[in-house]
C-alpha cells in the first residue's frame, strides 16, 4: 500500500514539476524581454574621433527629455564640410540643406554607423542622430514609451531650437528604428507638422508579428510590454515614404516588411506614391555593404524627389 502511495506521489511531483516549469519560463522570458530586445553599448563619453572623422565634420549635441535624461548625439555635416563652432554650425545648417533625423537599430551606439551616415553625407545631407536613452552616455533604460516621447523631444529640438522647418527633416529609421520613426513620423504629420519624409530600412509591421515569428510557440501578443505597432502608425503618415528591404532578412523577415508597406497611404498628402525597394543580396546587418550601389540610388532619388516637389 505503502509502495503504492509513494509512487502516486512521485507521479503527482513529477506532473508537477512538468506544468510549473514551462510556466516558470514564461515568467521569466517575461521579466527579461527588454533585455532581449534591447542591446546598448554604454560608454563613459563619446567623441566624434571614435568614429574616424575628419576634424570640424561631427558636432556634438544634446537634448533634455522631459523626465530630465540628457540625450546626447552628433549633427554631421556634409563631406566637404566643416564647421568650428555651434554658430558656425547653425550657419551651415540655414544653407537649407535636407536633414536627416537618423534613429537606430537596438544595438551599440551611434559609432557603429559611420557607413551608413555616409549614405546620406554623400548626398549632401546633415545628419541629427541621438542615441536612445541607455545607450552611448546616456542615462536610463530604453523602453517603447520613452523612445518614443524623446523622438518627439528630437524633432522639437530640430525644428524649435534650430529652426528647422519640418519639410526640411526626412526621418530616417533602421530596424527597430524603424519603429521610433513611424511613431514620430505619424504623430508629427498628426501634430499638423509633417516632415518632408520618412525612410524605413529593414523594420516590421510591429514587434509582435517580429516576435512571433521567432518564437512561435510564445504567446507573444500577450506578453510584450513594447509592441511598435508601426502598422497602425503608418497609416497616418502624410508624408512620402521611401520603404528598403533585403530579401534575405533572417531578423525581419521580407513578408513582415511587406505588410508594413501594404498598410501604408498609396500617396502622400502631395500625391507622391509611396516606394518600395527590395535588395535580393542583402540580409538584415548587411545592406550598405551588400545592397550598394541600389540602395544609395534608391535613396538618392528619393530626396532628390523631395527637393523638386518642395515648396
Amino acid at each position: 500500500m505503502n509502495r503504492v502511495t509513494n509512487r502516486k506521489r512521485s507521479c503527482l511531483r513529477m506532473l508537477l514539476i512538468l506544468l510549473t516549469l514551462p510556466l516558470a519560463a514564461l515568467i521569466l522570458l517575461t521579466l527579461l524581454q527588454r533585455s532581449l530586445m534591447y542591446f546598448p553599448d554604454r560608454v563613459a563619453e563619446l567623441h566624434p574621433r571614435d568614429g574616424g572623422w575628419p576634424a570640424g565634420q561631427v558636432h556634438d549635441i544634446r537634448v533634455q527629455a522631459a523626465d530630465g535624461v540628457t540625450l546626447h548625439g552628433w549633427h554631421i555635416l556634409p563631406n566637404g564640410r566643416t564647421a568650428n563652432s555651434q554658430q558656425a554650425c547653425d550657419r551651415e545648417l540655414a544653407l537649407g540643406r535636407p536633414v536627416i533625423l537618423y534613429f537606430s537599430g537596438n544595438a551599440g551606439n551611434r559609432t557603429y554607423r559611420k557607413d551608413e551616415f555616409q549614405v546620406f553625407t554623400r548626398l549632401d545631407c546633415d545628419v541629427f542622430v541621438f542615441d536612445y536613452r541607455g545607450y552611448g552616455e546616456n542615462h536610463g533604460s530604453p523602453t517603447e514609451k520613452h523612445l518614443v516621447r524623446d523622438a518627439m523631444t528630437v524633432f522639437r529640438y530640430a525644428t524649435d531650437e534650430r529652426n528647422m522647418s519640418p519639410d526640411r527633416i526626412i526621418i530616417f529609421g533602421e530596424s527597430l528604428g524603424g519603429g521610433v520613426a513611424t511613431r514620430l513620423a505619424g504623430d508629427a504629420c498628426q501634430a499638423g507638422t509633417p516632415p518632408g519624409g520618412l525612410i524605413i530600412r529593414s523594420s516590421f509591421s510591429s514587434m509582435v508579428d517580429t516576435g512571433r515569428y521567432h518564437y512561435p510557440w510564445l504567446p507573444v501578443r500577450l506578453l510584450l510590454f513594447d509592441r511598435y505597432r508601426s502598422e497602425a502608425h503608418i497609416r497616418h503618415v502624410s508624408s512620402p515614404i521611401l520603404q528598403i528591404h533585403g530579401e534575405r532578412d533572417r531578423v525581419v523577415p521580407y513578408a513582415i516588411g511587406r505588410d508594413l508597406f501594404e498598410a501604408a497611404p498609396e500617396q502622400s498628402a502631395d500625391g507622391t506614391p509611396k516606394r518600395f525597394v527590395s535588395l535580393p543580396n542583402c540580409d538584415h546587418n548587411d545592406v550598405v555593404v551588400n545592397g550598394e550601389p541600389e540602395y544609395s540610388q534608391a535613396i538618392g532619388r528619393f530626396i532628390a524627389e523631395l527637393k523638386e516637389n518642395s515648396p
